[in-house]
């Protein structure tokens, strides 16, 4: 049995309003949010626990940390469990998770007093490292990343490897895990409420008051919607406002890319309309482009 004694410390990031709707739910140290929790972590472990008390949790920048305390009769404090929540799809979950793990580790050992030159062999927790998705871009229902993939030389034998789970959470998505944990229900049905209302042509703003509205009628997350109202409306707001400033970082940069090639493929002397085919480009930019080259020779 691990010889660690409640004395994990915690872990904490500077608050906006909540870090995201999906921390505000599962979490917070409220009872409410222990008990969703709980709920959350026996319907993915096919487990049955009682206590809500018994999930140690720390935040680590916008991602849950939970850890089993020792119990008397048996052994749960031997997986170190990590939540994180994606609305956008990020190739590198694998390699975020290891470094994540790596910082938990390294803390999982000063708390045991433990040092890495010992002759023995130290005993680490198993690593359970899951993300839950409800983005726009289609994703299979359960499937798994592998930082084996990123490897710059193709490698399968298997010999390191590290993996991140992704949950698709989606409305039609998991139904049966829906099932087992009615916080993560309604959590996807509010959400996916959000989406149905942007798809119709509302902005940010009214999908989300529309959404509040209804899940409130409805008393998902039992009331908690309802009772946090402006909380969760500004939650909600910061998280859309931060993908839109993503997505218009990304566009920019493959902007900026395709004027590099184009002004590259100018420069090797091919033809405009050919730069245009190749590059993306409007042919009127690629005219623009070329008449700077011009100028600078």
């Amino acid at each position: 049995m691990s010889q660690i004694q409640n004395k994990t410390e915690e872990i904490t990031v500077q608050s906006k309003v909540y870090d995201s709707l999906f921390i505000a739910v599962f979490g917070k140290d409220s009872e409410r949010s222990k008990r969703w929790r709980l709920e959350l972590y026996n319907a993915l472990n096919n487990t049955n626990y009682k206590d809500p008390n018994a999930l140690k949790l720390n935040t680590l920048e916008n991602v849950l940390f939970i850890k089993m305390h020792n119990d008397v009769s048996f052994l749960i404090d031997s997986q170190l469990t990590l939540y994180e929540h994606q609305r956008t799809t990020n190739q590198n979950m694998p390699l975020r998770g290891f470094f994540y793990f790596a910082q938990l580790y390294h803390k999982y050992l000063i708390d045991a007093e433990e040092q890495l030159t010992t002759s023995k062999m130290i005993k680490i927790p198993n690593p359970n490292y899951i993300v839950f998705y409800n983005g726009d871009t289609n994703r299979d229902e359960d499937y798994e990343m592998r930082l084996s993939d990123a490897f710059m030389i193709e490698d399968k034998n298997g010999k390191f490897e590290w993996t991140a789970r992704v949950l698709n959470i989606n409305k039609d998505y998991n139904l049966s895990l829906q099932n087992k944990c009615k916080a993560l229900y309604d959590y996807i049905q509010f959400t996916s409420r959000i989406n149905e209302n942007k798809e119709k042509g509302m902005t940010n703003e009214k999908a989300i008051d529309e959404a509040i509205d209804w899940a409130s009628e409805q008393n998902l997350l039992e009331g908690f919607i309802k009772e946090q109202k402006a909380e969760v409306k500004m939650t909600l707001l910061t998280e859309f406002n931060e993908e839109a400033s993503i997505r218009g970082w990304r566009k920019e940069g493959m902007q900026q890319k395709a004027e590099e090639i184009a002004t590259k493929m100018l420069s090797d002397k091919l033809k405009p309309e050919k730069v245009s085919l190749y590059s993306g480009l409007p042919l009127e930019q690629v005219l623009e482009l070329q008449k700077h080259i011009t100028v600078q020779a």
